[in-house]
């Protein structure tokens, strides 16, 4: 299932994506094959490890093995590499980019909005369970780079002049916030970063795909953001909900975002104040990119070739509503959902917290 899933979204950005859109799906493919067979190396070698036979291959069959300190280390590396380059974290985060750019909005939200999100769960439900001591030995390293992913993405964000591109580099520094909450090892940062998962993954589909309509309705298809301008005149409703999914993007309070943010931030701090500190200054640069974006794209004259624009039709209301509706449901009544992530965290903290007291 791991390697399936890149079949379909090779095949949707190499035909129907930009027009360098073969070198970006080669792209894609590779890196993700790379990790995906690196993994498949440790998968092997871990099997050998375990009981064997039928069931060998089931985490729980495999989950708290004898393993020496350098196998269990390089075990955990095979596996950490490839999830994250599918996160994607710097400095494997390059695919994306490309990918973002050249695919179509559907294939971009699809592979930004749930794709990815198979590297962190794997994180979650594999890298720790399986190697927690390899884990908490990794973890200073790991969040380093989540840190500078953080940083990374939000700066070479508020560069951007293709909006497409800009969108991607958000998300590799909202990335960053969730493997920290990860690798931070508390109940609060890692219920916090499952939670925010799906908040990006609403936002960020909603920024994708409102982009994706702005970009249909230009002339030229062109992905620009200077090629826009005074857009909230002609098409109120769509400069609307591209400010909601920014304002969710920036963790605006009251958007589901904000909650797994805040929830990292805080768990995480006791364990690396510095990280903590560092990431949520970046809030600040999230404001600027987006709100930049939103000025030159939405405000100012409207430019002669935009004119006359058609607003968002039914089909478009109807597949952003429920994006909308889940921003907001979530964001002022999130129980539901940190119900269902709650006890998961405690039980990897407890892996974690075991595996100290054994040391």
């Amino acid at each position: 299932v791991f390697e399936a899933m890149l079949i379909p979204i090779y095949f949707m950005i190499g035909a129907f994506g930009g027009p360098q859109r073969r070198g970006a799906a080669v792209k894609f493919l590779l890196f993700s094959l790379a990790g995906g067979l690196v993994m498949l190396v440790a998968v092997i070698a871990l099997f050998l490890q375990g009981p064997g036979g039928a069931e060998g291959f089931l985490t729980a069959n495999l989950t708290g093995l004898a393993l020496t300190t350098n196998v269990e280390r390089l075990l955990f590396v095979g596996f950490f590499l490839a999830f994250a380059i599918k996160a994607p974290m710097f400095p494997v985060h390059t695919w994306l980019l490309d990918a973002a750019q050249q695919a179509p909005a559907g294939t971009s939200t699809l592979l930004v909005g749930v794709l990815d999100k198979v590297g962190t769960f794997g994180m979650l439900t594999l890298c720790i369970p399986l190697f927690p001591s390899a884990s908490a030995w990794a973890a200073p390293t790991i969040v380093v780079l989540a840190v500078v992913s953080v940083i990374y993405g939000a700066l070479l964000a508020l560069g951007q002049m293709d909006l497409m591109r800009l969108i991607a580099y958000t998300s590799v520094s909202h990335f960053g916030v969730m493997i920290l909450g990860i690798f931070a090892f508390s109940q609060t940062s890692i219920a916090g970063a499952s939670f925010y998962m799906l908040g990006h993954g609403l936002a960020t589909g909603l920024l994708f795909l409102t982009a994706g309509m702005v970009i249909a309705r230009h002339p030229q298809r062109s992905q620009r953001i200077a090629d826009f301008g005074g857009l909230q005149r002609t098409t109120p409703i769509i400069a609307g909900v591209f400010l909601l999914g920014g304002l969710a993007t920036l963790s605006l309070p009251g958007l589901a975002p904000f909650v797994g943010e805040i929830m990292v931030l805080i768990g995480a701090f006791g364990a690396y104040p510095a990280a903590v500190i560092v990431s949520a200054v970046v809030v600040v640069l999230a404001a600027l990119y987006i709100l930049l974006t939103y000025q030159r794209m939405f405000t100012g004259p409207e430019q002669e070739h935009l004119t006359g624009l058609p607003d968002m039709v039914g089909r478009e209301k109807w597949v952003v509503a429920p994006l909308v509706a889940a921003l907001l449901v979530l964001g002022f009544y999130p129980r539901p959902a940190l119900d269902l992530v709650e006890a998961p965290a405690d039980v990897t903290v407890s892996t974690i917290a075991l595996e100290g007291s054994a040391s």
